[in-house]
């Protein structure tokens, strides 16, 4: 696991820290169950306007596209809640297979005093 901070660290709202959590432990779960994936990589940074969450793998898996529906309890599930946590404060979610092989979920949330 690669862990890397950007920027500089700051308290963050409650809702925004544990939405932020949550992504993150769903990112690394969806590795550990379905990358087949040896490493990952954690990105966190802070900017002005938001926080954005990283999460990249060199594994074989995930190759269905973020926006499928899934039924609950499969693989995809995850990516739709993951996608729904970040757009209840207007953030941006990317997640899907990378074109050299693996797989990346992006997350950007507001960080701004209204998105609390």
């Amino acid at each position: 696991m690669d862990l890397r901070a950007e920027g500089a660290p700051r308290a963050l709202p409650d809702s925004i820290g544990r939405s932020a959590y949550r992504i993150i432990q769903e990112a690394l779960t969806n590795v550990v169950r379905h990358a087949g994936a040896t490493s990952a990589r954690l990105r966190v940074s802070y900017h002005p306007e938001d926080l954005a969450i990283e999460i990249v793998d060199h594994g074989t898996g995930g190759t269905r596209p973020a926006d499928a529906v899934a039924p609950p309890g499969t693989a995809a599930h995850g990516l739709v809640g993951m996608r729904e946590r970040v757009h209840l404060f207007g953030g941006e979610f990317s997640a899907g297979p990378l074109p050299e092989g693996g797989f990346r979920v992006l997350a950007r949330i507001p960080t701004d005093e209204d998105t609390a």
